[in-house]
């Protein structure tokens, strides 16, 4: 796996289109659980869905519930993973960062995974890195292998 790749399960990236398209016409949110590699390449090992808790109207933002990173951290705290990224859709937009994702950027060692959503239905999925200093977004490949979601 190289230092940009997400590998995550097919299981794991069917959860957040599903979620995606529950959400719809919202954006949907959550965190991803894993390792990152020392190279830099990410491995997902679960998907945590989140309420999107942003200010209506949630069709152009996001939210995830800080209450959900706080229980992560805190059940986390004595094992190898961690927090290592979070997910979002865009409905009716593409798999590419937006503008509104460029100025949420708070943390530049956080994966973002963005789902495009048309008409309900999930469309690509992409994955993204933020520049160390949160200017902007570098694209990250995802890599779908087996595994227990």
């Amino acid at each position: 796996m190289s230092a940009t790749q997400v590998r995550l399960t097919a299981a794991q990236l069917r959860a957040i289109e599903a979620a995606a398209e529950a959400a719809y016409p919202e954006e949907a949110c959550g965190l991803l659980v894993g390792r990152q590699a020392p190279g830099g390449a990410v491995r997902v090992s679960r998907v945590e869905a989140s309420a999107n808790v942003a200010e209506p109207p949630r069709t152009r933002r996001f939210e995830v519930d800080p209450r959900l990173r706080l229980r992560l951290e805190r059940d986390l705290r004595d094992g190898s993973d961690s927090v290592v990224g979070l997910y979002h859709s865009h409905p009716d937009g593409s798999a590419e960062p937006s503008e509104t994702d460029r100025t949420m950027i708070f943390e530049p060692a956080m994966i973002w995974l963005i789902t495009a959503v048309a008409g309900g239905h999930a469309g690509a999925t992409t994955g993204w890195r933020p520049t160390a200093d949160g200017a902007a977004f570098l694209p990250l490949g995802l890599e779908l292998g087996g595994g227990k979601a």
